[in-house]
């Protein structure tokens, strides 16, 4: 059962909010590249991903990687905070990006709930 995915409106959000975590975390120090930076990059490209790979399979096996999704938004959610707090990104820059983010699980939490 193959889905088109594509026209998900959570995967097109889930797209532009990690073109603007790499743009983001491009001003992080050096010395966070192979850390934090690639944390938050991997997390955020991860929700977008899973939904196209669980995509092509069956219901269940999509319903599980938008759980998976879930919880890199998750992952995302705690990163974002910590950034704030090491003083790399602004408190706007975090709650724009953790509101987005809210919303986006939202919509993940919407889809879950027609798996039961």
């Amino acid at each position: 059962m193959s889905r088109k995915v594509d026209d998900y409106e959570v995967f097109s959000r889930a797209h532009e909010l990690t073109l603007e975590v790499y743009k983001l975390t491009r001003k992080f120090p050096r010395e966070e590249v192979y850390s934090l930076v690639s944390q938050m990059r991997r997390a955020a490209y991860s929700i977008p991903m899973n939904l196209k790979e669980g995509s092509g399979g069956t219901e269940a096996e999509f319903f599980r990687y938008v759980r998976i999704a879930l919880g890199s938004k998750e992952e995302l959610d705690y990163q974002l905070r910590l950034a704030r707090d090491l003083g790399y990104i602004t408190e706007d820059e975090c709650s724009r990006l953790s509101a987005e983010l809210a919303e986006i699980g939202k919509m993940l939490y919407g889809i879950t709930r027609k798996s039961k």
